[in-house]
């Protein structure tokens, strides 16, 4: 079982940015994918960014061209660098190792997650 603990959410203005970052207690570079989610209330939970052990990005389009997601091995650490927000961006964040590019199950239990809230 490999558990996560995500940090750096908070409140900001639309148009702010904030960085996420995420900790594991297992070594990243064994999973095919590291993931960051999201669930906003009354929302189910999406996956909006997911880096490959081999760098490859991809992102919703929602986020698309705001939000970039990178890792750093050595530290078992996933960030997740979120420019320009925008109120719909309001949810609390997640990381989990994904199955699929659109899984939303993620494969090892949840951590607590990050809260962030966009408004002025």
């Amino acid at each position: 079982q490999v558990q996560f603990v995500e940090s750096g959410g908070g409140l900001v203005q639309p148009g702010g940015s904030l960085r996420l970052s995420c900790v594991t207690s297992g070594d990243i570079y064994r999973f095919v994918a590291m993931g960051w989610y999201r669930q906003a209330p009354g929302k189910q939970r999406e996956l909006v960014a997911r880096i490959t052990t081999g760098g490859t990005t991809n992102y919703a389009d929602s986020v698309k061209g705001r939000f970039t997601i990178s890792k750093y091995n050595a530290k078992n650490t996933v960030y997740l660098q979120m420019n320009n927000l925008k109120p719909e961006d309001t949810a609390v964040y997640y990381c989990n190792v994904p199955l699929t590019v659109t899984d939303t199950t993620g494969l090892f239990s949840w951590g607590q997650g990050t809260q962030v809230t966009v408004s002025s």
